[in-house]
């Protein structure tokens, strides 16, 4: 059993990946979609498991100083905080610190005897095309493509479908180290600009340049300071909405600084100004710690604000009639005046996402009153009467919708974990037509109102990829294959899948699948990994994996994710049912999992590695420390771990809305039960 030291770990947690498939305002999953709003804590794929040489008992980790001094009274409670001094990132201790446990971690794998067979075996899995959904813009169809080993996906043009495609954006190239990533972007309706932002170093903050499409040719437009934002153009083509903070004051290291932030604020930028001319659009100095997202609708007429406390499934909205302003948006330059922004929805009771409108009449997609999602329609004008247009499902979510061809909606429900899609009437809701899908998930979904075809991008388990090309001119839905990913070796027969549901402590079923080769002993002797996140409305859904794949064929492990509470698989229940107070059914779920797959046979206490990142980071730790019996190994990437003071560093107070805040006398109650990690055991197995 190894002894580590779970000290406080550093602040900057970064955001998720988009938790809905992706839709034309976000085409492609390999182009890390953009986020108007700042999101949970990261989700990390699955790494792979390997045997580690030598004695982990004897393993001396670096001696690590305690400072007793540093001591913080929470409602009467006094509770030592010795590690204070890593919260500085920069520091010189902290540095030596990290390089000395990095030392020791690289001296345990490096007599890790499958450790150079194992690199071989996921390089070799990993090479290979990938592609995302096209999707157009003006006269010119777009998409992102991977080689095989490119760290980053790059963005082709196309002239159609059938054209050879051409380099638009490599953003392998953009640096010598690889340390500069495409965050965001976002192409004009006209198809001649690309507005896109980059990060270094893992930073959340981004700078946002600006490309002409026909010539390749950076303009001379530069925004800083930019973080959770989209990127929004108006239909003339002069400019985009963004969102952005105000600039520090003092030099920052954006790859490390923790400083929170606060006063998240719109901004629109007009083609070939300096930053300092953007129309600042919208601010809220009485509400800091909100953010701010706006994008414009489909037909151009209109501005829509959604801001957001947190990151609960609820919004504000507020809309503004851009195409009838008396002197446009430039207007407001002179003026410095905001937009005459319209409050429609003023309180954060549920959530509202713009799904199509024509002129007034709006259709959206909402949890109110509904915790599985439906969609409603309104007279923004004459907010008044409000009419469900497809009430909620009884027992599936309703992950999405897309207007398309005309007057249709392409619907996506997630039912028991896993995606149907139906093609439904926008203004009556009824279904028309159920689309054929297999069991997996609906990675994307690439359309727009006036197509009338849509593309489709499906993965699972044993599924690397397809895109589906789906005519919907036809009387009847043509479901054709446009692209399929293939995996050069993978024989997808020699697995099995499947989903179990397994009682909880307090009896609620909890659905999990198990990944593994076909027919095997049910025994007890198989090393298996067991992946959770449980928290922030994120459902967890099939999705192919190299890392996986490689465990399961070379290593006879079985690979296992867990849906626990707190997640959005059922719903807005679902989720709060792992929250907050209720915070402990999260890992009661997951110990359960555990339990079940060693009363099964797959495995015995010894050979499970429980693994999860962030907030899934935290499910490990707390884990771990309550059920140190029940587990062979742990992996918790950037944990959560310090629940007391996590609200006061970067986007950290947002995630109050999950765990609650330590400042509150009551939360405080819940968070000290589990989250008071001074260091934590890790057993290791070795396979």
């Amino acid at each position: 059993m190894l002894l580590l030291k779970s000290l406080r770990p550093l602040r900057r947690l970064l955001p998720p990946p988009q938790r809905r498939p992706s839709t034309s305002k976000s085409p492609s999953h390999l182009s890390l979609p953009p986020s108007s709003r700042p999101g949970p804590p990261h989700l990390p794929r699955a790494a792979a498991m390997g045997s580690v040489a030598g004695d982990a008992v004897r393993l001396a980790y670096p001696p690590v100083r305690r400072d007793e001094s540093v001591v913080d009274t929470y409602h009467g409670a006094q509770i030592p905080d010795p590690y204070r001094w890593l919260e500085d990132p920069d520091s010189e201790e902290t540095k030596e610190f990290v390089a000395a446990q990095a030392e020791l971690a690289e001296s345990v794998l490096a007599g890790c005897a499958d450790r150079e067979g194992l690199r071989r075996e996921v390089t070799r899995l990993f090479d290979h095309p990938r592609h995302a959904a096209p999707f157009r813009r003006g006269d010119k169809y777009f998409h992102f493509h991977n080689s095989g080993l490119q760290a980053q996906s790059v963005l082709y043009v196309q002239d159609d479908l059938e054209a050879e495609a051409e380099v638009l954006l490599d953003p392998n190239t953009l640096s010598k180290d690889g340390t500069v990533a495409l965050s965001t972007y976002s192409i004009s309706e006209d198809g001649k600009y690309i507005a896109y932002g980059l990060s270094e170093s893992g930073s959340d903050w981004i700078t946002i340049r600006v490309m002409g499409i026909a010539d390749r040719q950076d303009m001379p437009d530069k925004l800083s300071w930019v973080k959770f934002s989209s990127i929004s153009w108006t239909h003339d083509g002069k400019g985009f909405f963004y969102g952005r903070y105000p600039a520090p004051g003092v030099e920052l290291d954006a790859g490390t600084e923790t400083n929170i932030n606060l006063n998240h604020q719109i901004y629109y930028h007009i083609l070939g100004s300096d930053q300092s001319e953007d129309i600042l659009c919208w601010k809220d100095p009485e509400n800091p710690k909100h953010s701010l997202g706006a994008s414009v609708t489909e037909d151009g007429k209109y501005i829509i604000l959604g801001t957001y406390d947190g990151c609960d499934p609820v919004n504000k909205l507020y809309y503004c009639e851009i195409s009838s302003l008396p002197h446009g948006l430039e207007g407001f330059r002179e003026t410095k005046e905001m937009l005459p922004f319209v409050k429609l929805i003023d309180n954060f009771d549920a959530q509202y996402q713009v799904v199509a409108n024509d002129g007034d009449e709006f259709t959206f997609l909402t949890n109110k009153n509904a915790p599985k999602n439906k969609l409603v329609r309104v007279n923004i004008k004459k907010p008044e009467a409000w009419t469900d247009v497809l009430p909620e499902h009884e027992r599936d979510v309703l992950e999405s919708a897309d207007a398309v061809n005309g007057n249709q909606l392409v619907v996506c429900y997630m039912s028991d974990v896993k995606h149907t899609l139906q093609i439904r009437d926008l203004i009556t809701g009824n279904l028309l037509h159920q689309l054929p899908l297999e069991i997996g998930s609906v990675s994307e979904i690439s359309c727009r109102r006036e197509d009338k075809e849509v593309f489709i991008g499906f993965t699972s388990f044993l599924s690397p990829g397809i895109i589906y090309r789906c005519n919907l001119a036809s009387t009847i839905p043509e479901m054709k294959t446009f692209r399929e990913i293939s995996v050069p070796g993978f024989d997808r027969t020699s697995f099995e899948v499947k989903q179990i549901f397994v009682p909880s402590k307090d009896g609620t079923k909890i659905p999990m699948f198990i990944m593994s080769k076909k027919d095997i002993e049910l025994d007890g002797s198989h090393p298996t990994l067991l992946y959770g996140y449980g928290g922030f409305n994120i459902s967890i859904t099939p999705s192919f994996s190299v890392s996986r794949l490689v465990l399961c064929k070379n290593m006879g492990s079985v690979v296992c994710i867990a849906n626990i509470r707190g997640g959005g698989e059922y719903g807005e229940e679902w989720h709060k049912a792992g929250a907050l107070a209720k915070k402990q059914n999260c890992f009661d779920d997951f110990i359960a999992c555990a339990e079940q797959l060693i009363s099964s046979g797959y495995t015995s206490n010894k050979k499970i590695c429980i693994e999860g990142g962030s907030n899934g980071g935290l499910l490990i730790a707390a884990c771990i420390n309550q059920r140190p019996d029940l587990f062979g190994c742990a992996l918790a990437h950037v944990g959560v771990m310090d629940m007391l003071r996590f609200h006061k560093f970067t986007i950290g107070h947002a995630w109050t809305t999950d765990y609650g805040c330590s400042d509150k006398e009551e939360e405080f109650g819940w968070l000290i039960k589990y989250g008071s990690f001074c260091c934590f055991h890790i057993p290791v197995y070795h396979y």
